[in-house]
């Protein structure tokens, strides 16, 4: 029996949670996309694709994400977001 290939892909439920993580934390530090990009190295359109839940993002790129927002990698991947205030 032939063993069939599996796309290993994030979950679209997870993808929205960081999505919306994402764009609270940014809100609540009063940043743009653009703004959010260039703090982490990344690319504009890419973090707007993030935040649309488009992209399965890297570790590396939850790592940078997480340090420029101040909060853990896990808190951006559950729940809803308790935004950091300044």
């Amino acid at each position: 029996m032939k063993k069939q290939k599996t796309l290993r892909k994030a979950g679209m439920e997870l993808r929205k949670i960081l999505a919306q993580n994402i764009r609270a934390y940014r809100l609540a530090k009063k940043l743009s996309q653009e703004d959010l990009a260039d703090s982490c190295g990344l690319h504009r359109t890419y973090v707007g694709s993030i935040e649309r839940s488009e992209r399965n993002v890297t570790i590396s790129s939850l790592e940078v994400l997480a340090k420029t927002l101040g909060v853990s990698v896990p808190e951006l991947l559950t729940g809803k977001p308790k935004p950091y205030e300044d």
